[in-house]
C-alpha cells in the first residue's frame, strides 16, 4: 500500500519536508484567511471595523474548539491504528468522526446566534464597533460546518499522503479570499459582512474536496459504514483535548488583551493588538504547519514501535524548529514597520502602538515553536494529558499571570510583554516534560 511506501522510508531531512513543506504553506495561507480579511477591512472601512474582527475572534474559536479537538485527537488515533494495520476499523472510525463533527457543526452554530448579542452588548463598546461585530460575526457562523469540515479533512488528507492536495485546496481558498475580500467590499459595498462571506467561502474548498476524495474507495482513507464506537469519541477528545484547551484559551486571553486595551488605550488599543495577532498568527502558523506535518508520522512510529526512526523525527524537528525561530524573529522584528503598515498608516495613532508592540512580541518568536511543537508531538504519541498539561499552561495559566502582573507594574508595555514572559514560562514546562517521558518513548 501507499502509505507503507511513504512511512517506510528513511528519516532524512528531505523525506519529512516532503510531509511538511505542503502542510507548512497550507498553514501559512490558513493564516492569510483572517489577515486578508484585516488587511481590506482596516484600508477600505477602517480600523474599528478592524477592531470588531478581532473582538469576534473569541466567539469564533469557542464554535471552533471542539472540532480541533476531534481531529487533532482522531488523526491521531486512526493513524496509529494504520500503524498497527488496522485499516478497515479505521475507516469506520474516520467516518463516525466526520458525522460526529458535521452534528456539533450545527449545534455550535446556532449557540453562536443565541449568544451572540448577550456578549457584545456587555462589552461596552460604542455603536458603530457593537455593529460591525454583529454584521462579522453572524455572516461567519452561516460557514460553521464547512469551516469545521475543513479543519478536518486537512488532517486526515496530511494522514493519507494527500499532503499536496490539501495545499492547492489552501491555495485556492486563500486565493479566492482574496479576490472575494476585494469584489465583496469594494465592488458590491456589503462592508464588513462581505469580508464574513469571502472567509467562509474560501474555508469551503477544502471542505468539497474532501467531500469528493474521500468518497473514492481507492484512498487510504475513505467513507465507510461507521461503527458507533463512543469510546472513539472519548480516545479523540482525550488526545486532542490540548487543541481544544489551545482554542477555548486562547478566546479567553484574546478577551482580556481586549479589556486591558479598552481600559489602558480605548478602541485604537484594541486595533493594534489586532495586528500584533496578526503577525505572530503568521509566524506561529509555520511551527503549527511543521507539526501537523509530522504528527501522523510520530504517531505511525509509535503505533508500529520503531524507537530508531522516532527518535531521529524529533531530532531533526528541534533542528528545524530553531532555524524557523531564529529566521522568523529577524524577520519580523527588521519588517515591523512595513508590516504595521499594511494595517494602519503613520499618521493613524494605531500605528505606533503597533510597531511597539510587535517588537516587544518579536521576541515571543523565539519560543513559540518548540512549544507548540512539544504539544502536538505528546497528542501524536496518544498522550492526550501531557500535551493538555503543556498546551493549557502555555496559553491559559502562565498568559493569565502575566496578563495580571505585567501591565499592573509597567502599563502598555506590561500588555506586550506578557506574551513573551509566558512562552518563556511554557518552555521550561515543555523541557520539562520531554526529558521526563524521554524513556517511556525512546524519543
Amino acid at each position: 500500500m501507499g502509505i507503507e511506501n511513504a512511512y517506510s522510508k528513511p528519516v532524512t531531512l528531505k523525506n519529512i519536508l516532503k510531509f511538511a513543506v505542503p502542510t507548512i504553506a497550507m498553514s501559512v495561507f490558513m493564516s492569510f484567511y483572517t489577515m486578508v480579511d484585516g488587511l481590506f477591512v482596516s484600508n477600505l472601512i477602517g480600523t474599528d471595523a478592524l477592531s470588531a474582527i478581532n473582538l469576534s475572534a473569541p466567539v469564533i474559536q469557542l464554535v471552533t474548539a471542539i472540532s480541533t479537538m476531534l481531529a487533532t485527537g482522531g488523526s491521531a488515533v486512526i493513524m496509529k491504528k494504520m500503524g498497527q494495520q488496522k485499516q478497515k476499523e479505521a475507516g469506520e472510525d474516520f467516518t463516525f468522526l466526520i458525522m460526529v463533527n458535521v452534528a456539533i457543526g450545527l449545534v455550535m452554530c446556532v449557540l453562536g446566534y443565541a449568544v451572540m448579542g448577550k456578549i457584545f452588548g456587555n462589552m461596552g463598546l460604542s455603536a458603530e464597533v457593537a455593529g460591525y461585530c454583529n454584521s462579522y460575526l453572524s455572516r461567519y457562523l452561516l460557514f460553521t460546518v464547512p469551516i469545521l469540515l475543513m479543519n478536518n479533512f486537512t488532517l486526515y488528507m496530511i494522514a493519507s499522503e494527500k499532503a499536496a492536495l490539501s495545499l492547492i485546496c489552501s491555495v485556492t481558498g486563500g486565493v479566492l479570499n482574496i479576490v472575494l475580500d476585494y469584489v465583496f467590499i469594494a465592488v458590491f459595498e456589503m462592508g464588513i459582512s462581505g469580508a464574513a462571506v469571502a472567509t467562509g467561502i474560501g474555508y469551503s474548498v477544502t471542505a468539497v474536496a474532501g467531500m469528493f476524495l474521500f468518497s473514492n474507495k481507492k484512498n487510504l482513507l475513505h467513507f465507510t459504514k461507521p461503527a458507533f464506537r463512543l469510546k472513539v469519541i472519548a480516545n479523540a477528545a482525550t488526545n486532542g483535548c490540548s487543541e481544544m484547551a489551545t482554542a477555548l484559551v486562547t478566546g479567553i486571553i484574546t478577551m482580556m488583551f481586549n479589556w486591558t486595551m479598552l481600559r489602558y488605550v480605548g478602541e485604537n488599543g484594541v486595533a493594534a493588538v489586532t495586528i500584533i495577532m496578526y503577525v505572530l498568527m503568521f509566524a506561529s502558523s509555520l511551527y503549527t504547519g511543521y507539526s501537523y506535518g509530522v504528527a501522523p508520522m510520530i504517531s505511525y512510529f509509535y503505533g508500529e514501535k520503531n524507537q530508531e526512526k522516532l527518535k531521529k523525527l524529533v531530532t531533526i524537528s528541534f533542528k528545524v524548529i530553531t532555524v524557523i525561530s531564529l529566521v522568523s524573529a529577524a524577520a519580523s522584528f527588521s519588517a515591523t514597520k512595513p508590516l504595521v503598515s499594511i494595517f494602519a498608516r503613520p499618521d493613524n495613532p494605531v500605528y505606533d502602538l503597533a510597531v511597539i508592540g510587535n517588537r516587544i512580541c518579536t521576541l515571543s518568536l523565539f519560543f513559540i515553536g518548540f512549544n507548540i511543537f512539544a504539544s502536538g508531538m505528546f497528542t501524536a504519541l496518544s498522550n492526550g494529558i501531557v500535551s493538555a498539561v503543556l498546551a493549557f499552561s502555555r496559553s491559559f495559566v502562565f498568559m493569565l499571570i502575566t496578563m495580571l502582573a505585567l501591565p499592573a507594574v509597567l502599563g502598555v508595555n506590561g500588555i506586550w510583554l506578557a506574551t513573551p514572559v509566558a512562552e518563556l514560562m511554557a518552555l521550561a514546562l515543555s523541557a520539562f516534560m520531554f526529558v521526563k517521558y524521554r524513556k517511556r518513548y525512546q524519543y
